[in-house]
């Protein structure tokens, strides 16, 4: 099997001047990934380094960047599944943590759970050595920007507005030469969302999934869309059905619009070692690597 990985940085309206860091990060990220597939190593390792290198750049709404909630405290959800085995990690609603990702890892690799929330998340991950921050060290000018305007719009409500600002989750999907296939999805949520609110992404078949059997995909959008048709199984059940990987994901996202009138982006890599990814806003930034190792990027059609 030839690995492949491909990876998002969120699908929104994404303001033009921010246009070349996204794609550059996406493609840092899908380049980090892909140096651990050639050296022989497994898709799970893949794409939680993919996403930890987009949690680290102040780009995206994840780890570092991320978005301020009502109380002015940023709180945020990861997970990782691996396809071979159905056995995840995941992280909602947890704070001071710089990588989210390298948590729900850590929920996968050293207890019997999948899904730690809030102080009990952030106690294991003080029990397990991870190094605590302080929100500073995550929250970025534009974001403190973006929560003063908020604060001055008493009817805001979370809507699909596509106002010009970052409004989603970095993620990956993978498949190694074993032939096994991994997700990861992470975010810090949505813009001046009410604390505790998680999303789709920590959710298993929401924000991602991954099956040997068919295939692994990663969401990004609006979330409570996407927990409303279970986004990520349902491109992967597509998979099951016969379709490749591009065509799995516009049937995803063809569901997410004609169910529940959603808009959001898929990126899905299929049993076969096939990529693709689709999408219903103005933009998302995505990035895959070739079977030759050449990198692709974009954010826009």
């Amino acid at each position: 099997m030839i690995p492949r990985i491909i990876v998002h940085g969120g699908a929104w309206k994404i303001a033009e001047e921010t246009h070349a860091d996204h794609i550059a990060g996406v493609h840092a990220a899908a380049e980090a990934g892909w140096q651990i597939l050639a050296a022989g190593g497994s898709a799970l390792d893949a794409v939680e380094q993919a996403v930890v290198m987009m949690e680290d750049d102040p780009t995206f709404d994840a780890g570092v960047g991320s978005v301020l909630n009502r109380a002015g405290e940023i709180e945020m959800d990861a997970i990782l599944m691996d396809g071979r085995t159905l056995k995840l990690g995941a992280v909602a609603a947890v704070r001071g943590i710089t990588n989210p990702i390298r948590l729900a890892r850590l929920i996968f690799d050293d207890t019997d759970h999948s899904l730690l929330v809030g102080e009990g998340a952030r106690r294991f991950a003080e029990a397990k050595g991870m190094r605590l921050c302080a929100q500073a060290e995550l929250t970025v000018p534009r974001e403190i920007e973006r929560f003063r305007r908020l604060q001055q719009m008493p009817d805001y409500h979370l809507a699909y507005e596509f106002a010009p600002d970052p409004q989603g989750t970095v993620g990956a999907v993978a498949i190694d030469a074993e032939g096994h296939v991994a997700a990861a999805t992470s975010t810090g949520g949505a813009a001046y969302k009410l604390p505790g609110r998680v999303g789709d992404s920590p959710l298993v078949g929401s924000g991602a999934y991954a099956d040997d059997l068919t295939g692994a995909a990663s969401a990004t959008g609006h979330g409570e869309s996407i927990m409303r048709v279970v986004l990520c199984k349902t491109a992967t059940d597509a998979i099951g059905r016969g379709m490749s990987a591009q065509q799995a994901a516009e049937f995803a996202i063809r569901t997410l619009f004609e169910r529940v009138g959603g808009y959001g982006g898929v990126i899905v890599a299929d049993r076969h070692g096939q990529v693709g990814f689709a999408y219903n806003t103005p933009h998302m930034a995505v990035a895959w690597v070739e079977p030759d190792g050449t990198v692709r990027a974009r954010i826009k059609d």
